[in-house]
């Protein structure tokens, strides 16, 4: 009974029968003073904190056509500059493969840095949900109605005007990375 059994899980074990495929998530980003970036790695941390996910995250000009082509999910960070996006990360998506819709169905989230309360981060976050939409692409929003355009963070006004990101803001990207993982694990 021991070796048919055994027989039995091999015989599956060729057809590919509960393996699971590595997901991979790319969080691209923007940074020109570094709080990004330190969302950006938050959001790596969450991702990669979910088993079966491989997370690879690099800046928006070290991101290749490939990486976009590889990914399951593409997450994109940016600043807020006057409630849009950064022109750099405008013109990184502009760029985008289009023909043929390679991007389609992949997952999409946003996380954005701004200056401000209500300096536009919520306009920014939709503004690139927007562009995953356009290329077909499935978006993710936070785990909470806090965090439902994405995560974003506070970074120059009245008690969040510090050197390092607040730790709810950090938690916000955490969370973004983890339900991003998650849910593109649920993915065929």
């Amino acid at each position: 009974m021991k070796q048919s059994l055994i027989v039995v899980l091999l015989f599956i074990s060729q057809l590919g029968y509960g393996q699971v495929k590595t997901k991979n998530v790319l969080i691209a980003f923007y940074s020109k003073t570094a709080h990004t970036q330190s969302l950006a790695e938050e959001v790596a941390k969450g991702a990669q904190s979910i088993p079966g996910v491989q997370v690879v995250l690099k800046s928006i000009h070290q991101t290749t056509t490939k990486d976009l082509l590889n990914a399951d999910a593409i997450i994109i960070g940016s600043p807020v500059y006057n409630a849009n996006l950064a022109p750099e990360v405008v013109k990184f998506m502009s760029e985008w493969p289009f023909e043929g819709n390679p991007l389609k169905d992949k997952i999409g989230a946003a996380f954005v840095t701004a200056g401000g309360i209500s300096a536009g981060e919520e306009l920014a976050q939709v503004n690139l949900l927007h562009t995953m939409l356009i290329f077909g692409m499935i978006v993710v929003g936070g785990d909470e109605w806090t965090s439902a355009f994405g995560a974003s963070a506070i970074t120059n006004e009245s008690i969040f005007k510090t050197e390092k990101l607040d730790k709810i803001f950090l938690q916000k990207g955490f969370t973004l990375g983890q339900r991003v993982a998650t849910i593109t694990k649920k993915m065929k």
